[in-house]
């Protein structure tokens, strides 16, 4: 599985040669809520044990800061990085490789987050 995320928040690539997989090449679009909403639907309805998503960036939001805040290159690059840590350690994981809301996440241009929670099945 390799992830690219050209805006921390914003755009991401996968590819993956994980056969559960439908496609091997999606590109999707998924802010950092988005990966929130993976997290927890993964925590909810899987037996895994979900890894941390990187920090949130509230202190970089404040308007008094003397930086480019959430805008600013170093910190866009470590969340994207932080984040694609995340997305490997899932799509690897054997149990999460089934779940509807994993195959969603990276495959589809939207998220209905009105899904019926569940299995993919692998013929």
């Amino acid at each position: 599985m390799v992830t690219a995320i050209w805006k921390c928040d914003c755009i991401g690539k996968e590819y993956t040669n994980l056969p559960v997989f439908k496609l091997r090449d999606s590109g999707v679009r998924r802010r950092y809520s988005d990966f929130e909403w993976l997290r927890n639907e993964l925590e909810r309805d899987s037996k895994i044990v979900v890894p941390p998503l990187p920090g949130k960036a509230l202190k970089r939001q404040l308007p008094f800061r003397g930086d480019d805040g959430i805008f600013e290159e170093d910190f866009i690059e470590e969340r994207r990085k932080g984040l694609e840590q995340f997305i490997n350690k899932v799509a690897g994981h054997p149990l999460a490789q089934n779940e509807k809301c994993l195959h969603m996440f990276l495959q589809e241009p939207v998220i209905d987050k009105n899904y019926v929670p569940g299995k993919i099945r692998t013929n």
